[in-house]
């Protein structure tokens, strides 16, 4: 364990940007000061870059194939695209756990799909 020379605080290990690798540093979190690695190359900690997980870019909460399904709960709400008035709901939490749920609504005759935030 050790301590910044200049304020005292601990000094935690860090990664920092060497070239196209990272090196371990250790750094004092209070006052910006760091520790440069050892001076021989075999003590210096270093690894490669490691490419972030590809994410997913779109999610279907009901595709096409489910909405042929006639069994998913029903309102009498007016479609904005095709004025038919009956749509198929469902809800989603969408923000955080202490938040109201997202209700979402999907036109039975266009497939015009809306939401309404309760």
């Amino acid at each position: 364990m050790e301590f910044c020379p200049t304020c005292g605080s601990f000094l935690s290990p860090t990664k920092t940007k060497v070239g196209t690798s990272f090196a371990v540093v250790l750094a004092c979190a209070k006052c910006g000061y760091c520790k440069k690695g050892a001076e021989k190359k075999d003590e210096l900690i270093v690894s490669k870059v490691i490419a972030p997980p590809k994410t997913q870019e779109s999610l279907t909460v009901i595709s096409e194939e489910d909405q042929k399904i006639k069994t998913m709960p029903t309102l009498k709400v007016e479609c904005d695209k095709c004025r038919n008035n009956t749509v198929y709901v469902w809800q989603v939490q969408t923000r955080g756990g202490d938040e109201a749920s997202t209700q979402f609504m999907r036109c039975t005759k266009c497939g015009h799909t809306f939401r309404e935030y309760t």
